[in-house]
């Protein structure tokens, strides 16, 4: 039967409704142990204002380890096929060249993994298990982030302790947080550092353009928020104390050198967990499945879940970034979303679900209950689960990944846009200031002008109840959810070209060739996402 035309707007109104490294993997074993009671919410420590002693340093591994782990991991950044890896400022200024932002998000991804492939890497270790690459190329993410920067920052930012940084210690099994009240400065800071104490940036994209680049680039590759930590660790010292994360890791070595100890999930109910785990003792994590020392050009990948743990050798300081994903984006959290709708559009249209209970239904259900051998328990439970199977039929799976989408457009870093990218859009227009007066404030779209997103992942229409709202990132902060989540509520004239938009990037289209019924409809949309920035033309606009 062929399917009947629906608009954009009847659709989502019913929604309402060289040599290679050697790559080091390791497989978690089956292992299960009893689940502990304490709850699974980090425990922070109070605050310090003390100096700490310098640390002594444990558990490092010997230097036949250490060569062997250098030997087994030889590196090169050609990948046997003639490609030669680009260093970051060379790769992100041809990212800027390339048309469609999730071509550059995979680029750039691949080359994060370099010479590993993304479709091993997916296959084999995404979620599954970790993945060491040891490159011998010491440079190799440079220019990401640098302990230069991090003091630049200190210098030139308004860092605040407990906000945007962390003072912290691990020594003698007892992790500590020292951060005093208030801005934090070069003289406090550095004085921490030369007493033993790590140094964790919590939001460095806040700060660092770089870091902001590559990070609002691959939330285009998760399609999920992508953060990022940096870390700056003395020699001989350690700064948190063994616990798993919940959130996809991907720990690159900036500086220096890092030795990391990852360890298996100590049970199912801990794997790929929902959020982060308290601290562990060492005897609580049993031996670690990799015992490795990160150089400088080196990646450690490991899912969330596995305990890991790191200290710094004693000869040299550490500087790492932790690029994060992934965090709440499972099948479980859209069902989250996903069942409450279908219950009560089941509620809505099927009288099964609005009969009655029966009358006497609490003098054989419950916990107290539970143990009760009773022909009506099992009837009951029949029918419960004969309603369940009935609710797929109502659930709304698209209305429901509209709801996370919402949630991830809110999350994400807005873009950081190039330079042909910026003249092409409201913030390149000629407007101005000048001779007294504003000057070229004339300036407009006509109808023959070419017009695209500024991003595929820039905006994206959801439904809203009754309405439709087009959900964007153009106006997000830097700062993760500094601003509340940003829409516009549109018209039904501009439905199905909002749509044709969305679906012809990275092709530019015509002002004219836009589906709406009227040649002003077509302008009032186009002007519209022009000045939120959602838009670039394919030439700036200039004065007559």
């Amino acid at each position: 039967m062929e399917r009947k035309h629906m608009s954009a707007l009847s659709i989502y109104q019913s929604l309402s409704g060289g040599a290679k490294p050697e790559v080091q993997t390791k497989a978690p074993p089956a292992k299960k142990i009893k689940k502990k009671e304490n709850g699974i919410q980090f425990n922070k420590k109070s605050n310090k204002k003390k100096r700490m002693k310098p640390l002594k340093s444990h558990m490092r591994p010997s230097s036949s380890e250490k060569e062997k782990s250098k030997g087994e991991n030889d590196c090169e950044t050609d990948d046997g096929e003639g490609f030669v890896s680009p260093a970051l400022g060379t790769l992100l200024t041809d990212l800027a060249k390339v048309n469609n932002s999730r071509d550059r998000a995979n680029r750039l991804f691949q080359w994060l993994l370099h010479p590993v492939q993304e479709k091993s890497f997916l296959r084999d270790n995404w979620e599954k298990k970790p993945m060491l690459i040891q490159r011998q190329k010491p440079d190799y993410y440079k220019g990401l982030f640098s302990t230069a920067e991090f003091d630049q920052i200190l210098r030139n930012e308004n860092v605040q302790y407990g906000v945007n940084l962390d003072v912290t210690s691990y020594t003698n099994g007892k992790r500590e947080t020292h951060n005093p009240p208030g801005r934090a400065l070069p003289y406090t800071v550095w004085d921490f550092y030369e007493s033993g104490c790590s140094l964790r940036m919590l939001n460095p994209q806040a700060f660092s353009s770089t870091v902001w680049q590559v990070l609002s680039i691959l939330q285009e590759k998760f399609g999920s928020m992508a953060g990022a930590n940096v870390y700056l660790t003395p020699p001989g010292t350690q700064g948190f104390a063994p616990h798993y994360d919940d959130i996809e890791a991907f720990v690159v070595q900036l500086e220096g050198k890092k030795h990391w100890r990852v360890y298996n999930p100590r049970c199912e109910d801990e794997m790929l967990p929902l959020v982060s785990s308290p601290n562990f003792s060492q005897k609580e994590i049993g031996q670690p499945i990799m015992d490795v020392v990160l150089e400088a050009g080196d990646l450690l990948y490991f899912p969330r879940g596995f305990i890991h743990q790191g200290d710094c050798l004693p000869d040299v300081h550490s500087l790492h970034i932790t690029v994060s994903s992934y965090q709440r984006n499972s099948w479980g959290d859209l069902l989250l979303k996903l069942m409450p709708a279908a219950l009560e559009i089941a509620m809505e249209e099927d009288v099964e679900f609005r009969k009655g209970l029966p009358l006497d239904y609490l003098q054989f259900m419950g916990v107290q209950n539970s143990e009760k051998e009773d022909p009506r328990r099992d009837k009951f439970n029949a029918h419960v689960q004969g309603l369940m199977k009935k609710l797929i039929h109502f659930a709304p799976v698209d209305a429901a990944v509209d709801q996370k989408a919402k949630d991830f457009l809110h999350d994400c870093l807005p873009p950081l846009l190039n330079a042909e990218e910026k003249a092409g859009s409201v913030y390149g227009a000629p407007a101005r200031w000048g001779d007294g007066e504003a000057l070229d404030v004339a300036v407009e779209l006509k109808k023959q002008t070419q017009i695209r997103l500024m991003r595929a992942g820039a905006a994206r229409l959801c439904s809203d109840g009754e309405t439709v709202c087009l959900y964007y990132t153009t106006e997000n902060s830097r700062v993760y959810h500094k601003e509340e989540p940003k829409s516009i509520e549109m018209k039904a004239e501009h439905i199905d070209a909002m749509e044709f938009l969305i679906h012809s990037y990275p092709k530019y289209v015509s002002v004219a060739s836009l589906p709406c019924e009227t040649a002003e409809a077509k302008m009032s949309l186009a002007e519209l996402l022009f000045e939120k920035g959602l838009i670039r033309t394919a030439e700036p606009l200039t004065a007559e």
